[in-house]
């Protein structure tokens, strides 16, 4: 990956006895696994990416397998980070002209559907809100409404402190998402989150949204009908129209990695995100505990001091949130991204932060915000690496849809249309129903990244213009994850 590396990659499984480049392998390596280029002492730095992924505990020879049994982080708490006192140059600035067929909102926002959402206050009315969408979905098919859809979640009550604060976010994020073209908020009326008050942390009442409160009424079903009826037709002939490209917001996430994931899958989002932002684009990234050990490449792209700080204070602050809960810092990679290769938390880091390419970081963004509409770079996102909490948490900030990179494979879906891309092709032809574009092309057909990156980008524009679904959307995969930090009644 780097000339100074001290390890490779194995792009395929490889036997023992095997000569790369020289270099006898002493045992199998898996693909997507690492093996010695030199012979690494104990306790030196073991290097991809050009930079330290962890301390080798034993000697390891040239060409044997490089792994958990002899690589372990060599990250600790601390930061002293300091201003260098240089402002990143950035990219440099073009105009690729490229547009989509999307909406435009009367308060001047872009959406990429002309969805209705139902958004529940509270868990004890999560089955209300899904019959409701199921009906309304299937009454307004092929009428003007891209889809009625709704997203249970196990909160709104028996909340406290920030809990019931971050659970208000996220879901005022949902209500002002302008891929919902109208919106109906019900309740049940005794809860934690009322209902007026999450209307209230939306912004207040206004003409595309409704709500009620079950408890209140005598049939729900047929109340919430009426006003998803009058929402329908408020929105129902509302066309698409040629969109400047440039003013989509797009959330870059990773689950489920393998050691091909920082070659290319996530590279090749981070070209995208790279011409997104150097034509005035916005792009989102988040997984804060996966930016631990990747620190120094983050912080020397932030376009001044007060983006600097925020930078550190994002980082240092979640460091903060695991010790005050007891629990390790670096507590990371999962078993999975293990078997597919990824040793260590630096290591996974470093691969997770290429899908943010070189573009300048502008600013951070607190859960629950959102993203300024022409902020045109990128924005790091307070939230948890869980793939449903940060997902959720894009969503939130404003995000049209996620370019979701993976290695293993994962069929998650919010409710935004969530591209899964592959690292491998193995992957992409053993799920089909779950890949929506196969990045693994770059090693197995040998293809141009440039022309890679090209069909991506061109299926983002497809999408965005309803020409075509995410496989997420194809099989009604829409879900959130509200993050949660504190105690339940």
């Amino acid at each position: 990956m780097h000339p100074s590396d001290s390890v490779a990659v194995a792009l395929a499984d490889l036997a023992a006895g095997t000569e790369i480049g020289g270099v006898i392998l002493k045992q199998d390596i898996a693909r997507g696994h690492k093996f010695a280029l030199v012979t690494i002492s104990q306790g030196d730095a073991v290097k991809k990416y050009g930079a330290s992924i962890g301390t080798a505990t034993c000697k390891i020879t040239t060409g044997e397998w490089v792994h958990s049994h002899n690589l372990r982080t060599g990250l600790d708490q601390s930061g002293g980070w300091k201003w260098s006192g240089e402002t990143y140059a950035g990219l440099e600035k073009t105009s690729n002209g490229a547009t989509f067929r999307g909406y435009r909102r009367a308060d001047g926002s872009v959406a990429i559907r002309n969805e209705i959402w139902v958004i529940n206050t509270v868990a004890c009315v999560n089955q209300t809100a899904r019959q409701l969408a199921d009906q309304a979905d299937r009454r307004w098919a092929g009428k003007g409404i891209d889809g009625v859809h709704t997203f249970p979640h196990p909160f709104g009550c028996s909340q406290l402190g920030d809990d019931l604060g971050l659970t208000r976010k996220a879901l005022a994020g949902l209500i002002n998402h302008p891929n919902a073209g109208a919106v109906l908020v019900i309740g049940l009326g005794c809860e934690n989150n009322q209902i007026r008050e999450q209307i209230q942390q939306a912004g207040g009442e206004s003409g595309r949204v409704r709500w009620f409160n079950t408890q209140e009424v005598g049939d729900e079903y047929e109340r919430g009908a009426e006003l998803i009826d009058e929402l329908a037709e408020l929105i129902r002939n509302d066309v698409r129209v040629d969109i400047p490209a440039s003013e989509l917001i797009l959330g870059m996430k990773c689950g489920g990695s393998d050691g091909l994931s920082g070659i290319t899958a996530n590279p090749l989002v981070g070209m995208i995100s790279d011409r997104h932002c150097a034509s005035g684009g916005t792009t989102l990234l988040t997984e804060v505990p996966e930016m631990f050990g990747a620190e120094e490449e983050l912080l020397g792209r932030t376009v001044g001091r007060e983006a600097f700080d925020a930078v550190v204070a994002l980082i240092e602050n979640f460091k903060a949130y695991f010790v005050a809960n007891d629990q390790p810092v670096y507590e990371n990679p999962s078993p999975g991204n293990k078997d597919g290769g990824i040793t260590t938390l630096e290591e996974k880091s470093l691969g997770c932060i290429q899908k943010g390419g070189r573009t300048p970081v502008m600013t951070t963004l607190e859960y629950g915000e959102c993203a300024p509409r022409e902020l045109g770079g990128l924005a790091l996102v307070n939230s948890p690496g869980n793939d449903g909490v940060s997902s959720t948490a894009m969503t939130v900030a404003g995000a049209h849809m996620v370019l979701f990179t993976t290695g293993r494979g994962n069929p998650l879906g919010v409710p935004i249309p969530t591209i899964k891309i592959s690292s491998n092709s193995p992957l992409a032809e053993r799920k089909p129903g779950w890949i929506d574009f196969d990045a693994g092309r770059m090693i197995e057909e040998g293809a141009s990244v440039e022309t890679i990156a090209d069909e991506l980008f061109a299926l983002v524009l497809r999408i965005a213009s309803g020409e075509a679904t995410a496989k997420n959307e194809d099989h009604g995969y829409r879900e959130i994850a509200i993050w949660k930090q504190g105690v339940t009644l």
